[in-house]
């Protein structure tokens, strides 16, 4: 151009260099392992025994939550009456809201008759404007809902994208390791069932909990997938009334309330979480069919299991089930994943192809793809829920002695 643009002067541009030392990053403070063990971690009891189940005893002070589950669900219901139970205690609870306003949260909290001055509301989707008010009102639980719905401004993206989360969530655990204030981030579901956003959110936090539920039942299943401070795959089960969520201290019995024995395509299987039995209802339905491709329909369960059951009945036992339809469903919403239920559900299917029912019966058991019965760990807790709800007949392999498929189906007389 041959002059400078801005000042005007017509002299040559010159390069220069301007070399900085980078700051010398002090080191971090380190500690003895005895020292770090001597250190006291406090757990805040929600005043709910299904919740601090699940949690291992309660919330661990500067622990990370993330609470996944599918619209509806009544995820938001749970915390606000968890948040009742710590501000019973005394324990001072701060909602972030930026999916609702103050006064719809208010609302909410209302019906379900938490009206106590320790529960804070804020209405704001700026991760730094609600760690600012944490840090200022320094409550014991800070509850984010949602995680999918809050973000910073440095970041020129919409809430929910991937850097979005990442770093919403990475102030928010870092806001909860200084301070220990808890941090309970709500997070929303995909189609699929896993939660929204990128798969690191998971890693990041100490505890996943999943919250499924059968709308038509109003059972509610909180699952933990992740905890840091106590066992996984543990459940708390609830029942959705009109005035909120109420423990339920005896699922077995609500899972078996209208169970009919004398119907084919019935049985019991004795499920494991954690330390807990629960007894369950398989129900199996298989009619004819007159379509090319007949219909698989399977609720609670895996289907690709469900369809290796069937392969291995029409293989080694000789049960024609290619033109039939088959539906399977696991009564009251629960989610089975445990390969002890294989049995149960080819004892059903046996039962709906023959017309013949079971009674009352319970069945567990691993079928391989050699026709043949695998035991399942927990035997002596899966036989205890049985007696105490009064079913003594059982068939499922033990005793160092191999079962067969087919000697199963023969036990129970069909």
């Amino acid at each position: 151009m041959g002059f400078c643009p801005q000042c005007g002067v017509n002299e040559a541009l010159t390069e220069s260099r301007e070399h900085k030392r980078a700051p010398k990053t002090p080191a971090s403070p380190m500690i003895s392992m005895p020292e770090a063990i001597a250190g006291t971690v406090e757990r805040h009891s929600t005043g709910w025994s299904e919740v601090d189940r699940v949690l291992g005893g309660g919330l661990v002070s500067g622990s990370v939550v993330l609470l996944g589950g599918e619209p509806g669900v009544g995820k938001s219901t749970l915390l606000l009456q968890i948040a009742g139970g710590l501000a019973s205690q005394g324990r001072s609870v701060v909602i972030a809201s930026a999916e609702e306003s103050a006064a719809q949260v208010a609302m909410r909290a209302d019906r379900l008759g938490i009206g106590t001055a320790d529960v804070k509301l804020v209405a704001d989707d700026d991760v730094d404007a609600i760690v600012a008010a944490a840090a200022e009102a320094k409550p014991a639980v800070l509850v984010i809902d949602s995680i999918q719905a809050v973000g910073v401004r440095e970041i020129q993206s919409a809430p929910g994208g991937v850097a979005q989360v990442r770093e919403s969530a990475a102030r928010l655990i870092r806001l909860a390791k200084t301070s220990g204030i808890v941090v309970v981030l709500v997070g929303h579901v995909t189609k699929e069932g896993g939660l929204a956003g990128p798969k690191i959110l998971e890693h990041m936090v100490d505890v996943v909990l999943y919250m499924e539920g059968d709308p038509d039942r109003g059972l509610r299943v909180l699952r933990s997938n992740k905890n840091r401070f106590g066992a996984t795959h543990v459940s708390g089960m609830f029942d959705m009334q009109s005035d909120g969520l109420v423990e339920v201290d005896d699922p077995s019995k609500m899972f078996l309330d209208g169970w009919e024995t004398e119907v084919p395509g019935t049985i019991v299987y004795p499920a494991v979480e954690g330390r807990r039995s629960v007894l369950v209802e398989i129900q199996v339905l298989v009619a004819p069919s007159n379509q090319v491709q007949p219909r698989r329909s399977v609720r609670g369960l895996d289907q690709a299991r469900v369809n290796q059951v069937v392969a291995v009945l029409q293989r080694h036992a000789g049960v024609p089930l290619a033109d039939k339809e088959i539906y399977v469903n696991v009564v009251g919403g629960w989610r089975l994943d445990e390969p002890g239920c294989d049995l149960p559900i080819a004892l059903a299917m046996v039962s709906s192809v023959t017309d013949r029912p079971l009674g009352r019966v319970a069945a567990w058991g691993e079928v391989g793809l050699a026709g043949e019965v695998r035991a399942v760990p927990y035997a002596t807790r899966r036989i205890e829920e049985l007696r105490r709800m009064g079913l003594d007949r059982q068939i499922a392999p033990g005793g160092g002695e191999p079962m067969r498929l087919v000697d199963a189906i023969a036990r129970v007389g069909l």
